[in-house]
């Protein structure tokens, strides 16, 4: 491993709803690496859910926190780390990211978004009359920022964890060359 891989970790970003964290935990487990998830590490670290800090600190407070778990779980090496929808947005955790490890970019069609976050009422931002409309909004701002920060771009769509995980996992031995 060289370069950028000599840390051995792995970024998971994307939309909400693309499996972030069960795509992560199926590649640590393939990878034998461990599995972290900012949104959960956050949770714990403040005892309160996600949607309780957006409601309390804002989206602005509760990014403020996102970033500094971010740099601290990426300070490890040999981890899995899946990401928050927005994590891409501020301009530390792209660096931070794409420093010190290999960053995958998990797509999803708007339609499986929709389907997979239509239940979910841990997802403030979704909290809404118009959710796909909203899912609409935050591809456009954040789909660029998904793509440069990303060395991996993998397509999700009607695929399972394990499958998703295994193409991965191939496509960082081709990174190592």
């Amino acid at each position: 491993m060289h370069g950028k891989h000599t840390s051995g970790n792995v970024f998971l970003v994307g939309p909400m709803g693309v499996g972030k964290t069960t795509i992560g935990r199926a590649l640590a487990e393939l990878l034998e690496l461990d599995f972290y998830d900012s949104d959960r590490e956050i949770e714990a670290s403040t005892s309160a859910d996600i949607s309780w800090i957006f409601d309390v600190e804002g989206e602005a407070g509760f990014r403020v926190r996102e970033s500094r778990m971010i740099d601290q779980l990426s300070e490890q090496t040999k981890i899995v780390l899946a990401t928050g929808g927005g994590a891409v947005l501020a301009e530390e955790n792209r660096q931070c990211m794409k420093e010190r490890g290999v960053v995958v970019y998990l797509r999803a069609s708007i339609r499986q978004q929709v389907e997979r976050t239509r239940r979910d009422k841990n997802r403030p931002l979704l909290q809404t009359p118009d959710p796909e409309q909203k899912i609409r909004e935050l591809m456009k701002i954040r789909d660029p920022l998904y793509r440069e920060v990303a060395d991996i771009v993998i397509d999700t769509n009607r695929r399972n964890s394990r499958s998703v995980s295994q193409d991965i996992s191939q496509r960082l031995q081709i990174l190592d060359g």
